[in-house]
């Protein structure tokens, strides 16, 4: 049995494909890359993390380090664009961001580093999704939270 299940078909998408998923662009865009993708059950997206960023102009000069909030959005996006990708043709209007639980920010993320969010449906009732995520960075947790969305059908 593999880490995703007995017979899992897995899926990835490129940054072309997380462009049409997800209505997030530069520099808002924490995906560059989802490697894999079980459905909305789960997924790893890629942040590959670079100097060239704006948020490290000022987080923080001379010391720069990735803001824990990014990483929870890009991994909220990772997760939404498992639920995006899940519906197949049916694009929603708009993903909202509802929840934040439990995050726990372990190291630091600096530029060179590859981000990995891996992310595992907890729950799915109607339009609501709830999902538990963990940021790693070669293998280590630098970071992990529940999040929840809730997409808007147009």
């Amino acid at each position: 049995m593999n880490a995703l299940g007995e017979g899992a078909t897995m899926e990835a998408a490129d940054i072309m494909r997380v462009l049409t998923m997800l209505p997030h662009r530069y520099p808002f865009l924490m995906v560059d890359r989802i490697i894999q993708m079980k459905g909305d059950e789960s997924g790893i997206g890629i942040k590959n993390v670079t100097y060239n960023e704006p948020h490290f102009q000022g987080h923080f000069p001379g010391q720069p380090v990735m803001p824990g909030v990014l990483i929870v959005e890009g991994m909220a996006q990772t997760a939404g664009g498992l639920c995006v990708a899940a519906r197949g043709n049916k694009k929603p209007k708009v993903v909202y961001f509802m929840t934040i639980d439990r995050a726990k920010f372990r190291k630091p993320v600096v530029p060179g580093d590859v981000l990995e969010y891996h992310v595992t449906k907890i729950k799915n009732r109607q339009n609501i999704w709830k999902f538990a995520a963990v940021g790693l960075v070669g293998g280590n947790k630098v970071a992990e939270a529940e999040i929840s969305a809730m997409i808007i059908d147009e």
